[in-house]
């Protein structure tokens, strides 16, 4: 699936925040940062709050608008937008690391999932779709011997018949 970098509409608005929050919360600095329990709720808070922003901001709304929709104020998602926030910081070198295409293992991961898929490692992914595509061509040959002994059932058929006319 295609990542809308700069999304048009509510839905890619969505998407885009849902794989900006989720590839921030995967990066192994912010899996440190979250170990404490005491600060991971505020971080998950603020990482989505980030990633709202920044996902709206990618899609032209205003700052004023993005604060009405996240029910937040102007001034924190201004900070979250410049950086001034950590939270804000990590969503945008995890955009920007996306942009880059640095992250596109863990996206098609975090898209799998959504999608109520199994994870498999890369290795066994790229050999499974090397299986399909065998296993594509095999049915295509089969089909086509299929066809042919159709075919030659059809024609041994009609010589039955002919011969059958003839006695």
């Amino acid at each position: 699936m295609e990542i809308p970098l700069n999304p048009v509409g509510r839905e890619e608005i969505h998407r885009l925040e849902s794989i900006l929050l989720f590839a921030t919360l995967f990066r192994p600095e912010v899996i440190e940062l979250i170990k404490d329990p005491a600060e991971r709720l505020t971080w998950v808070d603020s990482l989505a709050v980030a990633a709202g922003a920044i996902a709206r901001e990618k899609a032209g709304m205003t700052k004023g608008e993005i604060a009405e929709e996240l029910g937040r104020t102007e001034a924190t998602i201004r900070k979250h937008l410049k950086g001034e926030t950590k939270a804000g910081q990590l969503v945008r070198e995890t955009y920007e690391l996306i942009k880059q295409g640095r992250l596109d293992e863990l996206v098609r991961s975090i898209e799998v999932l959504a999608g109520g898929g199994k994870l498999v490692p890369e290795e066994e992914y790229r050999k499974l779709e090397e299986r399909v595509r065998e296993l594509e061509e095999e049915n295509r040959e089969l089909r086509v011997k299929v066809e042919n002994v159709r075919k030659i059932l059809s024609d041994t058929l009609e010589r039955v018949k002919e011969i059958e006319k003839l006695l």
